[in-house]
């Protein structure tokens, strides 16, 4: 009675231990040959975003008054452009040189480089500005089980959930792929949403590309928060029920 036991014991925890194809495989319900439309996010900038703004004209003496000024002698690389850009305040705004303070938190890119645009043509600084914007310190979060986690910085405008994901080294196998949580922080409000990654149903939503500051935490599965207990490894687990049937064996003698 007591092998049978033993022998159960033993086969509940390696049947609880194996994870099914629906479980692993990613997008299951993806055809061959399908085809979606991409639409690409408009990220809205956001307070602590630093932005870089270059500012040209057909007179480019004109427009120096409105860009930033390196010295020549410097090592000029990301870090710098982060020190010498426009933070964009608690406020919602940045303090540009000569027009001053100006509202950009909810604006995208675009809107900030025709609205600049219109200051300084308005404002007679210049006949027909040319005004380019880009967020210089985008970042992204991917903590749990993941193979780096960490905090990621990027260049594009547009980085999908999975880029994101690739960057932190991919999902371990002990990580829950039906229920990644995605946390996302528009306006002073926190949203919180939960992603399944084996379905495809999610692209085509405002979840597909991330936005700078996203935390995307991937949880443990049930095995996984099993050994990071007191019984770390099988090995533990058949030892702890060893123990338990040679005590149970001396008590009955």
């Amino acid at each position: 009675m007591i092998k049978k036991l033993f022998l159960l014991l033993i086969a509940s925890f390696f049947i609880q231990s194996c994870a099914s194809k629906k479980d692993v495989l990613y997008y299951q319900d993806i055809k061959s040959d399908s085809q979606d439309n991409i639409s690409y996010l408009n990220s809205k900038l956001q307070v602590n975003d630093i932005l870089f703004i270059k500012v040209s004209a057909l007179i480019p003496e004109s427009a120096e008054p409105f860009n930033i000024q390196f010295n020549s002698m410097s090592n000029i690389n990301i870090e710098t452009y982060k020190i010498q850009g426009y933070l964009v305040s608690q406020k919602g705004s940045i303090t540009f040189p000569i027009l001053g303070e100006i509202e950009v938190a909810g604006k995208n890119v675009e809107e900030v480089q025709l609205l600049i645009a219109k200051m300084l043509k308005d404002n007679g600084y210049i006949k027909d500005p040319t005004v380019s914007v880009r967020i210089i310190n985008s970042k992204v979060t991917v903590l749990g089980e993941v193979k780096s986690p960490g905090t990621y910085s990027f260049d594009e405008q547009n980085i999908s959930l999975n880029q994101a994901i690739g960057f932190a080294g991919d999902l371990t196998m002990n990580g829950v792929r039906k229920d990644v949580l995605l946390i996302r922080e528009i306006n002073g409000t926190r949203t919180y949403v939960h992603l399944d990654l084996t379905s495809s149903k999610w692209f085509n939503g405002p979840y597909y590309y991330v936005k700078q500051n996203d935390i995307i935490i991937v949880n443990p599965n049930g095995p996984k928060v099993m050994t990071s207990g007191y019984l770390t490894n099988i090995g533990s687990v058949l030892g702890a029920l060893s123990f338990a049937i040679t005590i149970v064996f001396l008590l009955k003698k």
